[in-house]
């Protein structure tokens, strides 16, 4: 597969608004296997890392998913790159190709491995949601009997249980709005976090389809607005010359320490 196949088939996953380059570098490398350069819309492959398309291939659509979301600010990216937007737009060009045919879901591929992942959403997953809704169902009863007794149910919570007051609350609301245990505890926290209902079942319907919590947190939940480039700027113009002055006084304090500190 060279450069210019692996931009065919990217371009076939999906049509970006705009136009981009891919380069194999010839080279391998031990800390990436590519990266992409937002100032000239540039992705680069590491080719020699790989002996297997389909690996390749992951990379590509990979980079190309930064692309993609460059090309919903302006064309630019901020420093922090993988964001949750961004792993919604990887995960979403990965279905896209595999429903394709062009990328190749090799975890199907191995029995053994899809008997362990029947085992780990069944046994781990299920069961481990299952305990965090049922501490919910419990924490309910000893909101209640805290009432009776005339305590304050955040004091047993602090210094009686020891845990975190997010914590309880979210376990009693995974109970209260009776969230599937089968998308695992840490997907609950996310749902039961949704006050709006349909959002909540939307949401919900989405995991247990197979959506990435990015996908739902980004798709369902209210997809980041594409912001104004010079809004973008003048937002990280104003962060930076903050940055700037915090260290200059600073600069100037540990300099007067130097004086009156002598050698």
């Amino acid at each position: 597969m060279n450069q210019d196949k692996v931009k065919e088939l990217l371009l076939s996953i999906q049509e970006p608004s705009l136009d981009f380059t891919v380069l194999f570098t010839g080279k391998q490398s031990k800390k990436v296997n590519g990266l992409y350069k937002s100032e000239g819309r540039e992705i680069l492959i590491h080719n020699r890392n790989f002996t297997d398309d389909n690996l390749l291939l992951y990379t590509a659509i990979h980079e190309y998913a930064h692309h993609i979301h460059a090309c919903s600010q302006g064309g630019t990216l901020s420093s922090r790159s993988h964001t949750a937007e961004f792993w919604s737009i990887f995960h979403g060009l990965l279905q896209k190709a595999e429903e394709q045919g062009l990328y190749r879901n090799v975890f199907s591929e191995s029995p053994e491995l899809s008997a362990l992942t029947e085992e780990i959403r069944k046994k781990y997953l299920y069961e481990n949601g299952s305990l965090v809704k049922e501490l919910g169902k419990q924490l309910l009863r000893a909101h209640e009997l805290c009432i009776a007794v005339g305590a304050r149910f955040e004091d047993y919570v602090d210094r009686i249980l020891c845990i975190p007051r997010l914590a309880a609350k979210t376990a009693m609301k995974m109970y209260q709005y009776n969230v599937n245990p089968s998308i695992g505890a840490d997907n609950m926290k996310i749902v039961a976090g949704i006050k709006n209902e349909e959002q909540r079942m939307a949401a919900e319907s989405a995991l247990l389809s197979g959506k990435s919590p990015d996908e739902v947190k980004t798709k369902i939940l209210g997809k980041v607005k594409e912001e104004d480039p010079r809004e973008r700027l003048a937002k990280e113009k104003i962060r930076l010359e903050r940055t700037i002055e915090a260290l200059t006084k600073r600069l100037e304090e540990v300099e007067r320490k130097l004086e009156e500190n002598p050698a």
